[in-house]
């Protein structure tokens, strides 16, 4: 068994593979692809006519168009040599993918919440596109000069001090290591700053399956129904709803013992299409309304499409749990999930559905909410990226080899200079990109329909 002085110096050993400066140093490899082709390759496998709301959200902004360009960010990242040293990537680790949720014992906690392209990867990678996107953001906000790198600086150090800070723990003592929303409130100063806080907490307290219930349900031939908005959310046929039926049981089956105890407890009552998200958009996706003790008990699931990481086609399985997982996207996504997350959701399982495609399924709703980026000032954005550099810190202390990474860092600066010096060349590039496809669409050659 190594020591802990063993893993430090085979992190420091990395800096060979690629120094620490030289994660700044990035610009387009000469063959890169072409974006519009990736995320039209990307397309191929998904429902063909909700891909131009994808594309309409993704032509909105530069942010959202890095928000559905996951794709297009990996290959980028797997042009350019990495420290090797791995933990399990979040894989979409933009700042939007970071929230709150309720903990089973209905903690109200903040962590990192997406795991659609969760993969073992090198560690810098979540943490380059979480910096990019916070750099991103921050133009879209208006935010000038230096505020934008300063913004992407604030996670990388807030990430490397939670990793030299959880370097000096033991192994129980990071795994059982969470963000609770009310220690937050506590570091909270200022009361104008921490009212909004506990509203925004408010509102997602107020987010559960009885919410969701009274606004995507209505009453047809006295039962409560899934309603109709086409093409967003569309009823199922008879046919399509009894397979549905059979996915659901499926993935009953994954779920642990006293959680189909509970799940046994619903009657399932009916269930739609439902279009989620930026980069989701066109994956098959489900929601179903099951009813508990009676009418004003019901409860949300989301049954959602777990295809291919967009990482997968870039980095090699380097778990035996990661391998097995690989076999199916919806565990991969599950395993994933529960690996990198402090708490998950109790009904989170997978299943296989109709011609063998991978889903993944949990709560619709469980008081989960995500912050208001657009309205943040340039003190609020940097706190942020503070928090959530310090939360993929945890996330990746509970994977990969903490030390290994702490001992690659360092104790200086030079490693989050450079991934701020990364994330303004990407926001430029995110910038050529986005422009890319919003003249594809004024030209016609990508559909798109904005304001969907």
């Amino acid at each position: 068994m190594t020591t802990p002085a063993e893993r430090r110096r085979q992190g420091r050993a990395a800096r060979e593979r690629i120094s620490r400066s030289e994660h700044g140093r990035w610009i387009p490899a000469a063959d890169r692809p072409d974006p519009l082709e990736v995320l039209v390759r990307q397309g191929e496998d998904r429902v063909a006519r909700l891909l131009p709301i994808r594309y309409g959200r993704m032509a909105d902004t530069p942010f959202t168009y890095l928000r559905g360009a996951a794709a297009v960010m990996a290959a980028d990242l797997a042009a350019v040599p990495d420290t090797g040293i791995t933990v399990q990537l979040c894989g979409d680790a933009h700042l939007l993918n970071f929230g709150v949720f309720a903990s089973p014992e209905r903690a109200l906690l903040f962590d990192v919440n997406d795991f659609d392209e969760t993969y073992p990867g090198p560690f810098e990678w979540d943490l380059k596109r979480l910096a990019a996107s916070l750099a991103v953001a921050a133009r879209d906000n208006g935010q000038d000069g230096d505020r934008p790198r300063r913004a992407a600086l604030t996670a990388a150090q807030g990430y490397a001090t939670a990793v030299r800070r959880l370097a000096g723990r033991g192994e129980l003592d990071v795994w059982y290591t969470r963000v609770d929303t009310a220690d937050l409130l506590a570091l909270l100063r200022k009361p104008k700053q921490r009212k909004r806080v506990e509203s925004d907490l408010a509102r997602a307290r107020r987010r559960t399956s009885l919410q969701a219930f009274g606004k995507l349900t209505e009453e047809r031939d006295g039962q409560r129904r899934i309603v109709s908005s086409p093409p967003l959310i569309e009823p199922l046929k008879k046919t399509e709803l009894r397979a549905v039926g059979k996915v659901f049981s499926d993935y009953r089956a994954t779920l642990a013992e006293d959680r189909r105890v509970l799940l046994d407890r619903y009657r399932f009552v009916d269930a739609a299409t439902k279009v989620v998200g930026v980069g989701s958009v066109g994956t098959r996706c489900y929601i179903v309304l099951l009813e508990g003790r009676d009418a004003d008990d019901p409860l949300f699931l989301q049954l959602k499409e777990a295809g291919r990481s967009v990482l997968e086609d870039h980095l090699p399985p380097t778990r035996v749990d990661a391998e097995v997982a690989a076999h199916h996207g919806g565990r991969r996504v599950v395993t994933g999930q529960h690996l990198m997350q402090a708490s998950s959701d109790i009904f989170l399982g997978w299943t296989t559905g109709p011609e063998g495609r991978h889903y993944y399924g949990r709560q619709l709703r469980d008081m989960k909410g995500s912050a208001d980026v657009a309205a943040m000032t340039p003190a609020a954005l940097r706190a942020y990226a503070d928090l959530c550099g310090r939360t993929l810190a945890r996330a990746h202390a509970r994977t990969g080899d903490r030390l290994a990474i702490a001992g690659y860092l360092g104790g200086s600066d030079v490693f989050a200079e450079a991934i701020a010096d990364f994330a303004v060349h990407y926001a430029d590039r995110t910038a050529t990109d986005h422009a890319q496809l919003t003249a594809a669409v004024a030209d016609g050659r990508i559909t798109a329909t904005p304001g969907v």
